[in-house]
């Protein structure tokens, strides 16, 4: 009878284990809108990769790329909401629900990409952001990129900003993208990015601005002659999990996503400084597009230019909150903090 009542709960052991097991398994699944080969790509999969080792395997990460999952702003909306895990979110969109990110995207904000990459290695910084995102139902976890947002056009050499007025530009739907270029004086249309090529080739529009890296990966180079190695400005994404999953993990876990995030944008950042090397490489070499680099004197006229922008959404974004844990900062605008970190690192 012993030995009966012994094997029998073995079994029964045996049986909850594996369901335990199986219950422990989770398969996630990642969106980003760039393709495929593209480094920010590159990069979700290293993330998926270093979770699913770490984990023994109890975690799976899948990615979609090209937004399979829908556009950026769906894909935000689809996190929010639960029914999708985890996206890479350019600030430009996630702008829309957290206004304060709206400052990434400033133009000529960011004096070279190292001092950069310090302010957003900076813990204190990333919180300051961070904090705002659970109250959307979101959990920021780290870094993506994009690259430096450059201009390609049908029409002429671009070195000033005089050369842009009454030109129509193709830009994120962004607020400020939007008014950056209006302010530049050029006519910045907003447009779905799978018919700007079409766009360019018809005259709809007079050009384009994107990472030069993205621009000929979509082929807009071929209809654009030329392209101005403008870098107005770093296009950040935020690595962001839905809330309700990122507390179902284990802190253990948690750690692990984090570990994950921070290899995911040195796989990104590595990789788009080689493809850029090349992409360059291959333009100069083709000889078919007039790549211009902006003089320091050049550079400085585009930030005298741009500077309405900055006291717009300095204002429309307002002030860090007014909690201890903020130290000196709180109660200082965000775009005073942040400008106090970039000469905090110069």
């Amino acid at each position: 009878m012993m030995k009966k009542l012994l094997f029998t709960c073995t079994v029964l052991f045996l049986i909850f284990s594996f369901c335990n097991i199986s219950f422990a398994k989770k398969t996630l699944k990642m969106g980003v809108v760039a393709p495929p080969s593209h480094p920010e790509v590159l990069a979700g999969q290293a993330f998926a990769d270093y979770v699913k080792e770490k984990t023994n395997g109890e975690i799976q990460i899948d990615v979609f790329p090209m937004g399979t999952l829908g556009g950026e702003r769906s894909m935000a909306e689809q996190v929010q909401g639960g029914t999708l895990d985890m996206m890479h979110c350019t600030t430009a969109v996630l702008a829309n629900f957290i206004p304060e990110v709206a400052l990434f995207d400033l133009p000529f904000l960011w004096p070279s990409r190292e001092v950069a990459y310090k302010v957003m290695a900076d813990p204190e910084f990333f919180k300051m952001f961070a904090d705002a995102f659970p109250q959307k139902g979101l959990v920021a976890l780290g870094y993506g990129e994009n690259e430096f947002r450059d201009l390609t056009n049908t029409k002429k050499e671009v070195r000033l900003p005089e050369d842009v007025k009454g030109m129509k530009i193709r830009v994120i739907e962004s607020p400020v993208y939007l008014e950056t270029w209006k302010t530049l004086g050029a006519s910045p249309v907003p447009m779905p990015f799978p018919e700007v090529y079409n766009a360019l080739q018809q005259g709809v529009i007079d050009a384009q601005e994107n990472p030069l890296m993205t621009s000929v990966m979509m082929k807009f180079t071929e209809v654009c002659p030329f392209a101005t190695k403008l870098d107005y400005s770093l296009q950040e994404t935020f690595q962001m999990i839905n809330i309700d999953l990122w507390e179902s993990l284990t802190p253990e876990q948690q750690q692990i996503f984090r570990d994950a995030a921070a290899l995911s944008i040195k796989v990104n950042r590595e990789g788009s400084a080689t493809v850029m090397t090349g992409i360059i490489d291959k333009l100069k070499a083709d000889g078919k597009v007039k790549v211009t680099y902006l003089t320091e004197e050049e550079r400085a006229a585009w930030n005298q230019a741009v500077q309405p922008v900055y006291a717009m959404f300095e204002k429309k974004v307002g002030k860090i909150p007014n909690k201890p844990e903020y130290g000196r900062y709180a109660g200082m605008t965000y775009l005073q903090m942040m400008k106090e970190k970039i000469k905090q690192y110069q």
